[in-house]
């Protein structure tokens, strides 16, 4: 079965791939790029990097979700919706402020720095809240990334940067061209160390007592987790800005149908991940030729009703 589901994924994101390069506001074609330089350079420096990035995109933050919801302990949960996101996003605020000359790699250090003080801070909340009142960690995250987002608004009103923070709050591709990508390959590769030491993902969400007496170093594991989901996100928001949902159905999802075992589902979880955000960044190129759509309202549209689906829907193997 998860065999199958590989299978699938990859399939569809052959498929989809072609569709990214051929779709978009200037018309081309397989038999342009044998004969005009000019579509051979669009190629190069549009539409292979942002294909790219949004596979890398999909992949990682469909990583990161599953491993913050075991983290917390808890299915309702993702980056976007627990503070991580906006905490990102302030940092890159406070970053144009306080360096203004420096450049995106500063960007995204800072803002790993904060997405990351986020996260610790969205886990002390949560801690504190009663463990037979599973909803009400997803309410007081979102409540946690709403004040976070009204602090970096505040900041942003008063410095006259509204308009700049959008391009975070609301996440598109249309910018992403070759030079302005490649850190999300840093997303990918945390991404991947995380499936390499899924097993101790797994140990992890069986609570901190049970994988002590296991023998899990549970501190070492739970920093390690926290460092790829605050990279990820922090990677993500500097790049494309803020996707919502990815994080919250992608692994729900394939844990009602494949189980928990992330050595099995993670490559999975990934996969799926890069065909959702490539297939909405497609829809959102064609929904209203040739303008496009921000691919975030894409995600809230389809995320939205994915969302109710997995909670009226049946589970099989949860």
């Amino acid at each position: 079965m998860p065999r199958l589901w590989l299978l699938i994924c990859l399939c569809l994101i052959l498929l989809l791939s072609v569709l990214s390069i051929f779709v978009g506001v200037i018309d081309l074609t397989p038999m342009a790029l044998l004969r005009d330089p000019e579509a051979l350079q669009l190629l190069a420096v549009s539409r292979l990097p942002r294909t790219a990035a949004a596979l890398l995109t999909g992949c990682s933050m469909a990583v990161s979700g599953q491993i913050m919801q075991i983290l917390v302990r808890n299915k309702f949960v993702e980056p976007i919706s627990a503070g991580t996101g906006q905490a990102a996003a302030l940092g890159i605020l406070l970053s144009v402020l306080l360096f203004p000359a420096a450049g995106l790699a500063v960007k995204m250090s800072l803002a790993a720095v904060t997405a990351l003080l986020g996260t610790l801070g969205f886990l002390a909340l949560v801690q504190r809240l009663p463990p037979t009142e599973p909803l009400l960690v997803p309410l007081v995250g979102l409540v946690y990334g709403g004040i976070l987002g009204a602090v970096m608004v505040f900041i942003a009103y008063q410095v006259d940067l509204i308009q700049y923070i959008d391009v975070w709050m609301l996440g598109e591709f249309s910018g992403v061209m070759r030079g302005r990508y490649e850190l999300l390959w840093l997303a990918g590769i945390a991404a991947f160390v995380s499936y390499l030491i899924a097993d101790q993902f797994a140990i992890l969400g069986l609570g901190r007592d049970m994988s002590l007496s296991l023998g899990l170093n549970h501190r070492q594991v739970m920093a390690m987790g926290l460092l790829c989901v605050s990279v990820v996100s922090a990677l993500t928001v500097v790049t494309v800005g803020m996707l919502p949902f990815i994080g919250l159905i992608i692994p729900n999802l394939i844990s009602r149908q494949l189980g928990d075992n992330l050595r099995v589902t993670l490559p999975v979880t990934a996969l799926l991940g890069g065909v959702f955000v490539l297939g909405c960044d497609i829809l959102a190129r064609i929904v209203r030729h040739p303008y496009e759509v921000p691919v975030g309202t894409i995600f809230g549209v389809l995320g939205t009703l994915a969302f109710l689906w997995l909670i009226y829907a049946r589970p099989r193997n949860a």
